[in-house]
């Protein structure tokens, strides 16, 4: 028994049959390609989401311990450096009031003064990420990378406790 035909549908516009569209014949030997539909993958649906690794709430304290003692020696640090910079009884610069200076030993400790500031501003800045890292400790954010979200590894914690990036993508960065 052979199947029927199905007539081919009419076109609106036309009132004809759609011709169907003929493909010339590969050449002998050539590749022929097939096209292939992209299959999706199945989701399920059902799955959890994947939860990602934190530091033990024993691990978060021990670094915020850490961090905790770095900032005492910086403030203590900037205690001292402020009393180096500072005369306590007229709150001046101590080498500002010198009437006897003579103008290489006025540019020595202006150059002095500039160096102790520097030192200020950069332990200034250290503390400024010390206070940072706490913050994230408290948020739930401490101790992943920033570019990667990988944990960040302990031992490089421990030495750097503001770290904000992994050791392979901090070098990446090459900052």
């Amino acid at each position: 028994m052979a199947k029927a035909k199905k007539p081919a549908p009419v076109t609106a516009k036309s009132g004809t049959k759609p011709k169907a569209k003929m493909e010339k014949p590969a050449p002998a030997g050539a590749k022929t390609r097939v096209k292939v539909k992209p299959r999706l993958a199945k989701t399920d649906e059902s799955k959890a989401p994947v939860k990602r690794a934190v530091y033990s709430a024993h691990d978060l304290q021990h670094f915020k311990q850490i961090i905790i003692e770095k900032k005492k020696e910086i403030l203590e640090e900037l205690e001292t450096l402020r009393d180096s910079m500072m005369d306590a009884a007229t709150g001046e610069y101590a080498s500002e009031n010198s009437m006897y200076s003579t103008h290489m030993e006025q540019g020595t400790d202006a150059m002095e003064r500039e160096k102790t500031f520097l030192f200020a501003s950069r332990e200034g800045k250290f503390l400024n990420y010390l206070e940072d890292a706490l913050s994230r400790i408290e948020k739930g954010e401490y101790g992943r990378c920033t570019n990667c979200g990988k944990l960040i590894e302990k031992e490089r914690l421990e030495a750097v406790p503001h770290a904000q990036q992994c050791l392979q993508c901090k070098l990446r960065s090459g900052k």
